[in-house]
């Protein structure tokens, strides 16, 4: 009587599955890119890349230069109040001039480092510009606090507010008043930013009560709302205000993680860096300078 028995599988077959396993094993832990630094803002989430490591020391008498985005005053001024803190002798001068302007003096050689509120064209990196980024951030629609108007918008009544196509508050729910847009200057990178995510890349408009402001600056914005206008600003310059409500979008809070109208924040620096920017691009992004950009010093 034959009897036949059953074989395993040849020695060849451990050896490749062994030698897969390790593969996989090395590059896991060798080789894979680790996961940016994640810190929360509201329900957003911050995602901070540098080239450049955290400080241990800076000599004394070290001096960053930075202008660029309104948007980023707070966190200039927080992130100089640490980094000077954290070394001594140190000093950071900070401006708010608007991020295209922070860009030209940047490539003129008058700042260190340009604070923007929108990603670099193709022709400023061709100049040797690179870009940090620093916090995610939120663009929030106002409106004056004794605005009658209260209720949310959606992104399309956003859209058709901005480009001139509803100018009465009637036509949104609100009582029949002419809506006066307040809208910021083209140099302002959340004017381009606000162009690119809520009007898709179409035009402002330019009927009557569409008003640009001269200078890029948030203060006068709100100021100028009064009982009937709109405007925008970036949601950690509006989330705090006395005199103006911030308005849900799609039923939608600006510190939602699902808000529509949500955008990066960098620091552009000329390659290759100097020894400054070096340090305070490291300490920015940091989880010192995340906890101090955030929550102040």
């Amino acid at each position: 009587m034959n009897t036949s028995r059953k074989s395993g599988p040849p020695p060849i077959v451990f050896i490749l599955l062994f030698l897969l396993i390790s593969g996989a094993g090395y590059w896991w832990f060798f080789m894979r890119k680790p996961t940016p630094v994640s810190t929360g803002i509201g329900d957003n989430t911050t995602t901070t890349t540098t080239p450049f490591p955290p400080p241990t020391t800076v000599a004394g008498g070290t001096t960053v230069k930075i202008d660029g985005s309104t948007s980023m005053v707070t966190i200039n001024k927080n992130l100089k109040n640490g980094f000077e803190k954290q070394f001594p002798g140190t000093k950071v001068e900070t401006n708010g001039n608007g991020t295209d302007q922070g860009i030209k003096d940047i490539l003129a050689g008058k700042v260190d480092i340009a604070a923007a509120s929108r990603p670099l064209t193709a022709p400023e990196q061709s100049q040797g510009l690179k870009s940090v980024t620093i916090t995610q951030d939120a663009i929030a629609l106002m409106v004056g606090k004794a605005n009658p108007f209260n209720q949310g918008l959606t992104s399309s009544q956003v859209a058709d507010i901005f480009q001139g196509k509803i100018n009465n508050w009637s036509a949104v729910g609100g009582p029949s008043v002419t809506i006066r847009v307040i809208n910021r200057p083209v140099i302002s990178g959340t004017h381009q930013i606000f162009k690119e995510l809520v009007l898709k890349g179409a035009n402002f408009g330019t009927t009557p009560n569409i008003t640009t402001l001269p200078r890029d600056a948030t203060t006068p914005l709100i100021q100028a709302l009064g009982i009937d206008g709109i405007g925008y600003a970036t949601w950690s310059q509006a989330a705090n205000q006395k005199t103006a409500r911030v308005l849900s979008i799609d039923g939608l809070a600006p510190n939602a993680g699902s808000y529509p109208y949500q955008r990066s924040l960098y620091y552009i620096y000329k390659d290759p860096a100097n020894v400054g920017v070096k340090a305070f691009l490291g300490y920015a992004t940091s989880p010192q300078g995340q906890q101090v950009l955030t929550l102040g010093n």
